[in-house]
């Protein structure tokens, strides 16, 4: 692998948005990260086996599982956009990217190239693999863990590769494995590679496919209708493609006495990374953000510090952006510093920082829309109505018009500003799950 330099690597940005003032005796620092990633990931220039290579050169793979159950032919056309999908994806892998077709029932078996192996993308590559489509035939169970191992088998066939990515597309339950055997893979490939999970029609878990994207630090979405597939593919695979660093990790250093309380992303989507900490040193500890394009992401870091007096002043904690290299350091791209100064000025220490105020909305949005569609499964509308009520209160204040519009398909709103809302009769189940799948998706704060 290269060494990181300047010219073959995209540029990296941290910044730290904070209320740096506590009150006399307060704990707790709040601050928001901004990362962006700028330039590097489109040169064509970049070297053949570094971090430092885009998903187009030969540094970068991607699996395509797709759900080939009993259920995918019912109705035909499932499969048969599933089909068209997967042709239309293959078609966006650039030239040079390792890539394999996996079909998935209650076990694994490889579409294309075979033999366990990664093909590399070529037009006469690409026109075998969409060839080979012809055999993604429904029959069989489903049972999730396998393909996911599959797709680890491959990928381990060229460990030269740093950036490995999944796209999995199902259709239904993990019926055919256990919860514990799911999460037992999920256990052993977190870390492997990234995976982009999608769920077709209605009759699949938000839940189950939310924790194997979250495990695998990728994305979850709902495509209500078959048709509407291939642009999604398409999509998914212009985005992966992007992608020009693998293993980026968020490093948060604090003080003796103090400790981090929590790690979210908050932006585009909420994640906690909180029970993804890894030492990395006296006082330190790395949180994984995946591999990354050019692109900004948000983050909320939560310290606890020792209570201080007034007029004294410290460094809370130290946010740096770091990237493993070949020989087992770790490079530093970026990094910020978060800090904390008591004071008895009450309005300097009351004064909560607009975007810290914003994504503690945001994160809150997303709870209270899964809390309320959880009471509404359990026959709870009293708390069901309670809870959507607050996250339409929350979506009006945020400017999450998305997310307005997706509640305002389950609830009737009254009145937005006080959260006023009544459940609709006959709520299609596409706009139930459409409203969990998407509720984690946030909007920036305004300028």
């Amino acid at each position: 692998m290269a060494k990181l330099t300047k010219s073959n690597f995209p540029q990296f940005s941290v910044d730290i948005f904070q209320n740096a003032y506590l009150a006399q005796g307060a704990n707790e620092v709040n601050a928001i990260v901004t990362v962006t990633a700028t330039g590097g990931g489109t040169s064509a220039a970049l070297p053949a086996a570094g971090y430092g290579s885009p998903l187009d050169g030969p540094d970068a793979a991607v699996v395509i599982a797709v759900d080939c159950s009993g259920s995918m032919d019912y109705p035909p056309t499932k499969i048969r956009n599933a089909r068209e999908a997967t042709a239309v994806a293959i078609d966006s892998v650039r030239d040079g990217v390792a890539f394999a077709v996996v079909a998935g029932t209650h076990e694994a078996k490889e579409v294309y190239p075979g033999a366990g192996q990664l093909a590399i993308s070529s037009p006469g590559t690409r026109e075998e693999a969409k060839q080979s489509l012809r055999r993604l035939t429904p029959g069989g169970g489903t049972a999730i863990g396998t393909w996911l191992t599959k797709a680890d088998q491959i990928f381990t066939t060229r460990p030269d590769i740093s950036i490995r990515h999944a796209i999995l597309l199902t259709d239904g339950r993990n019926e055919h494995e256990r919860p514990d055997q799911l999460q037992h893979t999920l256990d052993r490939v977190q870390g492997r590679f990234t995976a982009d999970c999608r769920g077709v029609g209605t009759d699949w878990e938000v839940a189950e496919l939310r924790r194997i994207s979250s495990a695998l630090l990728g994305s979850v979405d709902i495509v209500a209708d078959p048709s509407g597939l291939a642009e999604d593919f398409r999509a998914m695979m212009e985005k992966a493609m992007g992608k020009a660093v693998a293993d980026v990790a968020l490093r948060v250093w604090t003080p003796a006495n103090a400790q981090v309380k929590f790690v979210k992303q908050v932006a585009p989507v909420v994640e906690d990374l909180s029970g993804r900490r890894v030492d990395a040193g006296p006082r330190a500890g790395d949180y994984p953000t995946g591999s990354w394009g050019g692109e900004s992401r948000d983050y909320h870091v939560c310290i606890e510090v020792p209570p201080a007096g007034v007029g004294d002043e410290m460094l809370a904690g130290r946010i740096s952006l770091v990237v493993p290299q070949p020989d087992g350091t770790t490079e530093v791209l970026s990094q910020g510093l978060v800090k904390a100064v008591w004071t008895d000025d009450l309005n300097a220490s009351t004064k909560i920082n607009p975007q810290v105020a914003h994504y503690t909305g945001q994160a809150e949005l997303a709870g209270a829309i899964q809390e309320g569609l959880d009471a509404h499964r359990r026959g709870d509308l009293d708390t069901a109505t309670s809870k959507l009520g607050k996250a339409v209160q929350l979506a009006a204040e945020s400017g999450n018009e998305d997310t307005f519009k997706l509640l305002s398909k389950v609830v009737d709103v009254v009145d937005a500003k006080e959260g006023t809302v009544r459940f609709r009769k006959n709520v299609s189940e596409e706009d139930s799950m459409t409203l969990e799948t998407r509720s984690t998706k946030t909007v920036r704060v305004k300028k």
